[in-house]
């Protein structure tokens, strides 16, 4: 049996963890354990499992499954009611919850390590700890949060991560991550990487704090989980130009905060030492308590969680310079490399002609392009998968794009035929047809590209960056209205972070007869609701400083909006160089947010070049699988796709075996499921199959001379 996985570490780091012993020759004693400078004051709060949990708020595999909790008191929901609200949706974000679809039966509260249902309603008592990280200022404020379970076993110490998916909030990963470590007896440390969750009612000047619950922007000062960079006198001209509008911590903290994901990541893991240690090592000389219990030598780390959040493992890992992290497993992961030269990528030996590309370059294309390509006969039938694309719309951007020469063709069908090839040219598989309209339709395309260029650009709300802002509007006519307070008061509990998000939504400013919401919007080049093309080709702009109507560079203004923006994306790009340790990322074929060509295969092919003979990286990829696993309540989705929530867990269980026991890690490969024949049938193990030990040549998936090849 292979030896189980033991990280470097010299007894001097181990002594010196906490840096307090550090910098001399001389035996020193066992450092005092300290509270990180940059941990702001702690809440902690001790649930007994039965009337309120860690994994479930209380309401147990059934109550998630069902109607969502009401509050008492819809204008001021407590904290715990909010919490409560922030484990209800972001459980059900992540995850399918149909019985037929697997949950309680595949996975869910209930489902036992081994698979059983034996776990009851799947409450888990223990401890919840809370508190922000930041640099004095109160402008980052990254919300960590520890959960330390009743069943913690002392004696053999572990902590999973669980970072924020999206742009959620600190709950964001509770259900892809949070509930693996909480049932395999783990800490779970969490973090909402500082971009979530942070909503500015500018007209009202009201902030959301660390629970939930909502004050003033003057008695929040830098409690405020975010508060908009502007003084009084700026944002009262603001609210006089631009009224009732919202600021958005993700897009408006000019922060950057995507550059530091990893580092949030690690911080939640040595906040969970510190609480460690606070609760199970031995008493210091002169108070306090030792340093000596979580150590990284001691402590099993697995760096966790999904899409936004697995790309922060992923830099994490990379960033760890003091062995806090034993492993890595990760889903759908977010993670753009920094270097593909050199490296190309084949599918069934066909090459694949965009690869590696950042987040924002194949979302601005997407922004372009997706509501046209729907349109196009090919997807007639995908499409019937929750089509939200407006047709009259889509047709309407695909004939602005065409009389602005980005299409061609004389017909509605050769104009969405020719975006569908732009799509697929920029790096899309075919598996992920269906699921274009479903991810423009429902804003997800438009929303987290304006999100990301306003923070890769670090601009201020008052910037109004291509004429976008957010607002709550009018569900007729899409003009701007008034802040819902109601809205406002429960948006911890069900916002995403990344408008539509809470009844908040895009706005284009700049169109013809006044702001409205976007899809409501008239574009001032074209005077046609076609999903304001003039927005989209400006924020393609900003992405790839090239203006797509003329292909020359940018200048002026445009220029060095643009400068900025790739600035701050070059600031995000991943090494690749994952120091040796052992890793799994599982991402589906069928990814249409998140395409593997740019993201997991990309990563997964510069890290075998960095690396080459000493990566301990094992890729697999899923056919059927795709970004929303919640999708799959829906319409048309049952019958294409499979849960690959199930691989998430798996790929964790695959590296616990390896970390405790030995066993040695699955070698890449292509897993083939097969999705039910209709909805109403229960999907099985036959469905999904395990990800195999030593997968069939025709199944490897197998990296050689800058050459990653993928079976088709």
């Amino acid at each position: 049996m292979p030896l189980p996985y033991l990280k470097p570490l010299s007894s001097a780091l181990i002594l010196c963890f906490t840096l307090a012993a550090c910098g001399s020759d001389d035996p020193a004693p066992v450092a005092k354990n300290v509270k990180p400078g940059w941990l702001g004051s702690i809440a902690s709060k001790t649930y007994d499992g039965t009337s309120d949990d860690l994994l479930t708020a209380g309401l147990g595999k059934t109550g998630l499954a069902g109607a969502r909790p009401a509050f008492a008191d819809a204008s001021a929901p407590t904290a715990a009611e909010l919490r409560r609200d922030a484990i209800y949706n972001n459980y059900r974000a992540l995850v399918d919850m149909t019985t037929t679809g697997g949950y309680g039966r595949l996975y869910g509260p209930n489902i036992d390590r081994s698979g059983n249902d034996s776990l009851g309603e799947g409450k888990i008592a223990g401890e919840e700890h809370i508190a922000f990280a930041d640099d004095g200022t109160g402008r980052q404020n990254v919300t960590l949060m520890v959960q330390i379970p009743a069943s913690f076993d002392s004696s053999r110490p572990c902590v999973v991560t669980a970072t924020s998916s999206g742009s959620r909030g600190v709950y964001g990963a509770i259900s892809a991550a949070g509930e693996w470590g909480l049932k395999q007896g783990c800490a779970v440390a969490y973090a909402d990487k500082g971009s979530g969750l942070g909503v500015h009612d500018l007209a009202n000047d009201t902030v959301n704090l660390i629970d939930g619950t909502r004050a003033s922007r003057a008695s929040a000062g830098t409690n405020a989980n975010f508060s908009a960079a502007l003084s009084d006198a700026e944002l009262a001209s603001f609210n006089a130009a631009f009224p009732n509008r919202i600021a958005l911590k993700h897009a408006h903290s000019q922060q950057n905060s995507e550059k530091d994901w990893g580092q949030a990541t690690l911080r939640a893991v040595e906040f969970a030492f510190y609480l460690l240690n606070e609760k199970y090592a031995a008493a210091a000389d002169g108070g306090g308590k030792r340093a000596d219990y979580a150590t990284p030598a001691r402590v099993t780390v697995i760096a966790a969680s999904v899409s936004n959040g697995g790309g922060a493992a992923l830099a994490a890992a990379e960033q760890d310079s003091r062995g806090l992290i034993d492993g890595v497993a990760v889903g759908e992961p977010q993670a753009q490399p920094k270097d593909v030269s050199g490296i190309s990528i084949q599918q069934g030996g066909v090459l694949q002609t965009s690869i590696g590309k950042p987040l924002i370059d194949y979302f601005t294309l997407a922004n372009l392009y997706q509501p046209c390509a729907v349109q196009a006969a090919a997807l007639a039938g995908t499409n019937s998968a929750f089509n939200a694309v407006n047709a009259t719309l889509g047709a309407a951007r695909c004939s602005s794009l065409a009389a602005k020469g980005l299409v061609t063709g004389a017909t509605l069908e050769e104009q969405a035929s020719d975006a569908l090839a732009k799509l697929r040219a920029g790096g899309w598989l075919a598996e992920a047809d269906a699921l274009h309209a479903s991810h423009y339709g429902l804003n997800a395309t438009l929303g987290v590209t304006m999100a990301y260029v306003n923070a890769y650009g670090r601009f201020s709300v008052a910037d109004n960056v291509c004429g976008y802002s957010y607002a709550f509007t009018d569900a007729t006519t899409g003009a701007v209205v008034a802040p819902l307070a109601n809205n406002l008061a429960a948006i911890f509990g069900n916002g995403n972070g990344v408008p539509p998000t809470g009844g908040i939504s895009v706005v284009n400013n700049l169109s013809v007869g006044g702001a409205r919401a976007d899809a409501f919007s008239l574009s001032a080049s074209t005077n046609s609701a076609d999903y304001n093309i003039d927005g989209a080709i400006c924020l393609r702009k900003l992405a790839t400083g090239i203006d797509p109507l003329t292909g020359a560079a940018l200048s002026g203004s445009e220029l060095a909006q643009s400068d900025k923006v790739r600035a701050g994306v070059a600031e995000t790009l991943l090494s690749a160089n994952l120091r040796g340790k052992p890793a799994i990322i599982v991402a589906g074929r069928a990814d249409a947010l998140i395409p593997v060509n740019h993201a997991a295969r990309a990563y997964y092919a510069a890290n075998q070049k960095v690396e080459g003979a000493s990566s301990r990286l094992r890729y697999i990829e899923v056919t059927h699988g795709q970004h929303f696993d919640a999708f799959l309540g829906l319409s048309g989705f049952p019958t294409r796709f499979i849960p690959l929530h199930v691989y998430a867990g798996r790929a964790l269980d695959a590296m616990w075996d390896h970390l405790q026991h030995g066993t040695a890690l699955p070698k890449s490969q292509l897993v083939r499921t097969t999705p039910r024949v209709n909805a109403s049938d229960n999907i099985s193990s036959a469905n999904v199959p395990y990800i195999a030990a030593n997968p069939a040549g025709s199944e490897a998936i197998s990296y050689a001379a800058g050459v990653l090849s993928v079976p088709n």
